[in-house]
């Protein structure tokens, strides 16, 4: 079993759209308006970090994961989750989980990473989604229930 997961290339395309052009409205406008030192200062401070986040979010999402026998990882063979630590999946409409997305529960707890649009980890959570495809992220979360499902149901 193998399932790949890929950012979606219009989401992909949108979101970065959106933060640069966030970004470059932001720095245009503190150096067009002349309305103090300090609001330009603030606008261009804010049109940098829209920038950054555009970039941040652009390298993110080259990169895909996969769900495979060792667990979900990133296409560039970062172990995110290995099946021995997911405990629970959380897909519910009021859970704490990415657009589209779901939220995994480990048991131990990792290191905080954050690819925008893909994936972000915080503690015992790890969320995957926000630029991914609904349908093939609806996939990957199927089938790790059905693999959490087989670890636990009760021998006959």
């Amino acid at each position: 079993m193998k399932i790949e997961l890929r950012a979606a290339p219009a989401r992909r395309a949108m979101a970065v759209g959106v933060l640069y052009g966030f970004g470059g409205i932001a720095i245009y406008t503190a150096l067009s308006e002349a309305s103090g030192l300090v609001w330009a200062l603030a606008l261009l401070c804010l049109g940098a970090a829209g920038l950054g986040a555009g970039e941040a979010l652009r390298r993110a999402t080259r990169l895909g994961l996969q769900l495979d026998e060792a667990g979900l990882s990133d296409s560039a063979g970062t172990l995110l989750a290995p099946w021995q630590d997911i405990v629970a999946i959380e897909r519910g409409s009021f859970s704490l989980r990415p657009s589209n997305g779901f939220t995994l529960r480990l048991a131990k707890p990792g290191t905080r990473a954050w690819r925008p649009g893909l994936w972000w980890r915080l503690g015992h959570r790890l969320g995957v989604g926000g630029v991914t495809s609904a349908n093939e992220t609806k996939a990957m979360a199927q089938a790790i229930e059905i693999r959490l499902a087989d670890r636990v149901a009760p021998l006959p």
